[in-house]
Parts: structure tokens; sequence; C-alpha cells
């Protein structure tokens, strides 16, 4: 019985790629590869030692901005939470900084740091920065007023309470804010490679498109980038 269920998910997936290839042989006009060139793309990628180039070009900008964004936004997010005045000063800027969409800067990056790693790890970092801010804003604000009540009943020092009350309760948040903001990163990354850098999947896509209607490695780019989301 568990080894149904466990296969219920995989005969989906079969029932779905059977459906689209017969949707592709069916239609009159070719405008969509099939399952089976989709794999013949994927395996052209690996022959011609492109796919892992790729990949790995795009999980080094999604690391290097992801962890940069973490790095800073987190500790600056619990800082502001923390302390109300500092919230008051930088909660307008945050609001308006926070709409705009990181593909909004990309002319900027391209102007500040050129085509290549820097500018894609700093729209990266743009795309993950307020989202992550704001969750540590947030996480701050919505701790219990009696634990910090209890906190101080019991004499502990405000360094003992950031340590022994704050960190403990905004970790789960945090965490959770963090799994979201990597898919974050990961949407950007590829948005951002198919204008601002010469590599990553992002370009794989944008490449294939424009170098003779490649749309089998155009499908495949998509499907790997599923795979790794």
């Amino acid at each position: 019985m568990n080894l149904l269920v466990r296969l219920r998910p995989i005969a989906f997936i079969a029932v779905l790629l059977a459906i689209w290839q017969l949707a592709v042989s069916l239609h009159p006009v070719h405008i969509l590869p099939g399952p089976w060139e989709v794999v013949g793309g994927i395996a052209y990628l690996v022959e011609h030692k492109l796919l892992l180039k790729y990949i790995v070009a795009s999980l080094f900008r999604v690391t290097w901005g992801f962890t940069l964004a973490a790095v800073l936004a987190i500790p600056l997010g619990l800082t502001i939470g923390w302390y109300r005045r500092a919230e008051m000063a930088f909660n307008p800027i945050l609001q308006l900084l926070r709409p705009i969409s990181p593909l909004a800067w990309i002319p900027i990056a391209i102007l500040w740091f050129g085509v290549g790693d820097l500018a894609a790890i700093f729209l990266i970092f743009l795309g993950c920065f307020f989202p992550l801010m704001l969750t540590a804003i947030n996480a701050v604000q919505n701790i219990p007023a009696v634990y910090i009540n209890a906190s101080r009943n019991f004499g502990l020092s405000p360094s003992q309470i950031v340590y022994r009350v704050l960190y403990p309760a905004v970790v789960p948040q945090l965490i959770v804010g963090l799994r979201i903001t990597l898919g974050i990163a990961w949407l950007v990354v590829v948005a951002a490679e198919m204008i601002a850098v010469d590599s990553g999947l992002g370009f794989l896509i944008v490449d294939a498109r424009n170098a003779g209607n490649r749309y089998d490695l155009v499908v495949a780019g998509m499907v790997i980038i599923g795979l790794i989301g």
C-alpha cells in the first residue's frame, strides 16, 4: 500500500508527459518541443559540457547574493524591530524601496557593475534584502510581551534577554523567511541572467531562443531550473 502511494506522483507525472507528447504530435504546427526532444536538448548540453557550467554559474550568483543579503538584512531587521525609534526612522525608507522590483534595478546594476557576475549578484541581493529584513522585523515584533516581561522579572540583563529570549523566539520565523527568500533569489537570478550576464541558465534560455530558435534547449533550461528550485 505504501509503495502504491509513493508511486502515485510518478504515475501522475508520466500521465502529464504522455498528454504533452500527444498534444505536440496532434498539433498541426510544431510550436513546442515534445518530452523526448527536451531530453535530447539536455543530452546536447551534457555532451557539449554546458549543463554543469551554466548550473554552477547560476548557483554561484545565488549563493553570494543570498548570503550577503542574509548577513546584512537579518541583524539590521532584528535591531530595527527591537528598537522602536529605529523602526520609526527607517520604516518610511523601507516602505518606499520595498515595492520596487529587483528587475527595475537592471539598468543601474549594469551601469555600476557592467555585464557580469557582480550585476547579477547585486540584483539577487536586492531581491532578498528587503524580504529578509521585513521578516526579521516582524519576527521581533510578534514576540509575545509575556516573554519579555517574564525575563525582566527574573532579572535578566538586556544582553541576556537578546540571547535567551529574542533569538530563540525569532528563529522559527526566520527559517521560514529564509526558505521563501531563497526561492525569490532563484527567480531573480534567472531574470538577471537573461539581460545582465552571458552565462547561467537564464542566459541559456535567451541564447537558445536567439540562436536558431532552439526551443528544445529553452524548455530544457526551464525543466532544469524547476528541478534545482
